[in-house]
């Protein structure tokens, strides 16, 4: 059984459980789509970001204990939308604490293009510097070829985070959900971690 918890108000993100191909619900509304296939290969560039190492006083570290000092993986999708930087400022705020690494993914059609490459890594670089400044935790980022809802679910599979987060595409939230967007896409493959989808500032739910 899968839940899909709707926010109360617009700027709250919505949270996607492990969900069943069997389902009622999604054998009614939800279109065929191809399933990623385990052995699927696919082609990738790191992202080469500045060293920035997060300067954390004293008393700060000392509060986190245990498993929170350890840190945990949290894997966003970005794009050069406003709501892709919507969903990073809304996680950098309310789900990244002390020690967490950010994962950062962008898909693009090919990786051999310079120019997708170099325009890719510069918003990489902006958001690694202002995850420093605001939230003070550390960046990785990867640049994938394919679609982005099979690059999304193989580098969750991939980095085993403790979420996977993205915003629409300017469409309503239920409509990203169920018309076959991307959102959609990692709501019914992405089995590594739940994946939080955060409505723009100025989309309704339906």
């Amino acid at each position: 059984m899968a839940w899909l918890l709707l926010p109360k108000f617009k700027s709250q993100p919505t949270i996607i459980s492990y969900t069943s191909r069997n389902q009622p619900l999604g054998s009614k509304i939800r279109p065929e789509m191809e399933t990623v296939m385990e052995d699927e290969e696919y082609n990738y560039r790191e992202v080469r970001l500045p060293s920035l190492i997060p300067i954390v006083p004293e008393p700060e570290l000392e509060r986190e204990t245990g498993e929170r000092r350890r840190g945990r993986d949290i894997l966003i999708a970005v794009d050069h939308g406003p709501n892709s930087k919507h969903a990073f400022d809304w996680t950098l705020i309310h789900l990244c604490r002390l020690a967490d690494t950010i994962h950062l993914v962008h898909a693009v059609s090919s990786v051999k293009n310079q120019l997708l490459y170099d325009t890719a890594q510069g918003l990489m670089e902006k958001l690694a510097v202002e995850a420093i400044q605001v939230g003070m935790v550390r960046t990785v980022a990867r640049i994938v070829e394919g679609d982005a809802g099979k690059v999304i679910c193989k580098e969750a599979e991939r980095v085993k985070p403790a979420a996977v987060v993205m915003g629409t595409r300017g469409r309503s939230l239920l409509q990203s959900v169920l018309q076959g967007s991307v959102s959609e896409y990692c709501f019914h493959n992405c089995k590594s971690a739940p994946v939080i989808i955060v409505p723009g500032k100025d989309e309704s739910l339906v």
